[in-house]
């Protein structure tokens, strides 16, 4: 399973948003990626006013900002898991 942290340069909520995700690292046992939206307008158009946006690659599940630690760690929890 894969998250992905949407955002953009110059956002300090993203900034703010990706402190959050530094402090889980080594404690949640997934890869995190960064996409930049304004690499693709498909995802301004889908997530221009929401930034920052947790989602897991798989499923697209989001979570919303804001967000902290243990707001991620319960988002986590109720993810569906992975298929075989």
């Amino acid at each position: 399973m894969s998250l992905v942290l949407l955002g953009t340069q110059g956002c300090h909520l993203c900034d703010e948003a990706r402190e959050v995700i530094l402090s889980l690292a080594g404690k949640i046992p997934h890869d995190v990626f960064e996409q930049d939206i304004a690499e693709k307008e498909s995802l301004v158009d889908a997530f221009g006013t929401r930034i920052p946006v947790l989602m897991e690659e798989n499923s697209g599940q989001c979570l919303d900002w804001p967000f902290n630690a243990e707001d991620v760690w319960r988002w986590l929890q109720q993810l569906p898991a992975p298929s075989l």
